[in-house]
């Protein structure tokens, strides 16, 4: 429960002062032995815990995708493979599995609000454009997909510029030399989270060569986050699109 939800249950009488203090005096974690689950997150920070699934074991990943959906309704999980969604198939077996970015999600119907833009350089990037792409949307925030728009071809980017113009963010995904992060951030007046990604040939050094371009931008407005990072990008996002339509009082994404 929420604190909310128990302050009322308290005035109505379908809580006792005693059961009340002890929700606000318990641990606000889950105590698992091998995890300590952080259930007190989504009230401290607006968002719940989100489970990172690359390296767990199947064991583990199950008590936990459990436990999560339980208190909650609805889990979220990146970098899964195939084979772990299989395994939590065995405990949630409606949960949703996109091989593309490695998500592994079962939603509530939320409402949508604001306007989100991901841009991607080339279609090699998709797969870190997806992970923060789904990530928006399981936090509640509308997404505009614009891909393959790189520098190499900058007539595809121009031709979209006024469709990027409208959103209150803009997650700008690219490997290589990283360059689209600089030219989208000269011709967009909201802010852009720049994520380098992995691809390239032998000196791009594994996304390194993409992250110095970036972090190095002459553009403004620009935040950069770690190599392949679409979740980090993701997150960052959607707080500046919930404040945004917070500031324009609806979930106008112009």
């Amino acid at each position: 429960m929420e604190t909310v939800e128990v302050l009322d249950k308290f005035k109505n009488g379908e809580l006792s002062l005693e059961d009340t203090l002890h929700f606000f005096e318990e641990k606000k974690y889950a105590e698992m032995n091998f995890a300590k689950l952080d259930t007190d997150r989504k009230e401290r920070q607006g968002f719940a815990e989100v489970i990172f699934c690359n390296k767990k074991a199947d064991e583990h990943l199950k008590e936990i995708f459990k436990k999560i959906y339980d208190d909650n309704g609805e889990v979220f999980g990146t970098r899964a493979s195939k084979h772990q969604y299989e395994v939590i198939k065995e405990v949630i077996s409606d949960i949703e599995y996109d091989e593309i970015s490695g998500i592994l999600k079962k939603e509530k119907n939320k409402e949508k609000i604001g306007n989100i833009a991901v841009v991607t350089a080339g279609t090699a990037d998709i797969a870190v454009a997806e992970e923060a792409a789904l990530t928006v949307e399981y936090f509640g925030g509308n997404v505009t997909r614009v891909y393959d728009v790189g520098v190499s071809g900058i007539h595809r980017l121009l031709d979209k510029i006024d469709v990027i113009n409208k959103a209150n963010c803009v997650i700008t995904i690219a490997g290589m030399e990283g360059a689209l992060a600089s030219v989208i951030g000269g011709l967009v007046k909201n802010p852009v989270i720049a994520v380098p990604t992995s691809v390239g040939y032998g000196a791009s050094f594994d996304g390194l060569s993409a992250l110095l371009t970036m972090i190095n931008s002459c553009a403004n407005g620009i935040s950069v986050v770690n190599i392949d990072n679409g979740y980090g990008a993701a997150y960052v996002a959607t707080q500046i699109n919930r404040l945004a339509c917070k500031e324009n009082g609806g979930n106008d994404g112009e």
